[in-house]
């Protein structure tokens, strides 16, 4: 199987996994639409060219692969995690996200109620009666992530000259999947990947799977700093400071209540990887399964629209910010990627429109006949998480005095 296949789309959404992931649970597999899995398997192809093939992946099976270590399953309206749903508006359809802890609360103060420990029920309502545009405008200003299911035009930036990043120190304050993703490629790569978190905000991918988390930070320190603490927020930034490449998922002002400035890095030739919901310049937030919908990136039925596989932003992003970070301009200079997950989603889009085969039954399995094949679709397949995951703080004192950051 060829890891750079770009003339079948629908193959390479079967072979993916994600298929399997697309449609409701009491009906057959769906074949999405657009190519987002054949330009995964272009960068997997690009990160191999770029590293000496150190680094050679099928990056569309990464886009399913953490459904293969929780064992979840397409589930419809529903999000394969659970924490989304695609919900009817009085002109088209939404996503809305219930991820985080206060996001109840925080939806209560979407729909103006109090809805207790289960929000859907009143955000269903309140839908109903309102349009989109109204959705994003309230979602935006109470920092929920949600918005209507639309078509926007996207164009994430290109990868640069390939260069090597064997030995250069990656400092990664990202969390969930996609910044680490990238992260986790960087050190197959061969970088020296350093996970930062703050007291206040640990990664919230611990609590999910531990065999999943282990794949993507194996063999990466973990060091822990609190912004609040005048010495620590000088070691912060004095880490900053130190890294070859710089990964980070927050808004910018966040980053300057952090003390953390992207202009000082690039201007030093440091590489910056900003991957946010919508870009710098948006304040709205995003998840990989509201940003995917958000964007345009669903599948249909003969009952209405579905989610496309779990959570697919985030690895698609995590792919694309890697080949970024793989770059970097021949004049040596620094370079700022500006990562908008919404804009990576659209972008495979651009051809959506054209008819998508079918699956069928076959014996136990599913299978489709594409432009070039008959494909069984495939499971979700994981690879065998290698080193152990850092405990949260574990590398901080020893990180810190081998950088002379801390005697």
């Amino acid at each position: 199987m060829s890891p750079c296949r770009t003339d079948d789309p629908a193959r390479d959404w079967a072979e993916s996994g994600i298929a399997s992931l697309t449609g409701r649970l009491d009906g057959p597999p769906l074949v999405p639409p657009g190519r987002a899995a054949t330009r995964a398997r272009e960068l997997g192809a690009w990160i191999a060219a770029a590293t000496d093939d150190a680094v050679r992946l099928d990056g569309a099976a990464l886009l399913s692969e953490r459904a293969a270590f929780t064992g979840a399953h397409r589930a419809g309206t529903t999000s394969v995690g659970g924490a989304c749903r695609l919900l009817p508006t009085t002109d088209g359809w939404a996503a809305v996200s219930c991820a985080r802890p206060d996001d109840p609360l925080l939806l209560g103060a979407l729909v103006g109620s109090d809805v207790g420990n289960d929000p859907w029920p009143a955000v269903t309502t309140w839908l109903a009666e309102h349009s989109g545009a109204e959705l994003a405008e309230r979602a935006e200003l109470l920092g929920v992530a949600a918005g209507p299911v639309a078509s926007p035009a996207g164009t994430p930036p290109r990868p640069l000259e390939p260069r090597s990043v064997r030995g250069l120190l990656v400092v990664d304050f990202s969390a969930l999947w996609a910044g680490p993703l990238c992260a986790h490629l960087l050190g197959l790569a061969g970088a020296r990947v350093v996970k930062v978190e703050t007291p206040s905000r640990p990664d919230g991918a611990r609590r999910g799977n531990a065999e999943f988390y282990r794949l993507l930070h194996g063999g990466h320190e973990s060091v822990v700093l609190d912004p609040a603490d005048d010495r620590q927020r000088r070691e912060m930034a004095a880490l900053v400071d130190a890294a070859d490449i710089v990964i980070e998922a927050s808004r910018p002002r966040a980053l300057i209540g952090f003390g953390l400035d992207a202009g000082r890095v690039v201007a030093r030739g440091g590489t910056w990887v900003s991957i946010t919901a919508h870009g710098r310049e948006s304040m709205r937030i995003g998840f990989g399964d509201d940003v995917a919908a958000g964007a345009g990136l669903i599948a249909h039925d003969a009952r209405g629209p579905v989610f496309v596989g779990d959570a697919l932003a985030d690895p698609l992003t995590g792919l694309t910010a890697a080949a970024l970070a793989l770059s970097a301009p021949a004049d040596g200079s620094g370079v700022l990627w500006d990562v908008s997950m919404s804009a990576v989603v659209a972008a495979t889009l651009e051809a959506a429109g054209a008819p998508v085969p079918q699956a069928y039954r076959r014996g136990d399995s599913w299978w489709v006949q594409t432009s070039s094949a008959t494909v069984e679709i495939a499971a979700p397949r994981p690879r065998v998480p290698q080193g152990d995951a850092a405990p949260t703080g574990r590398d901080t004192a020893k990180v810190l005095a081998e950088l002379g950051i801390r005697s």
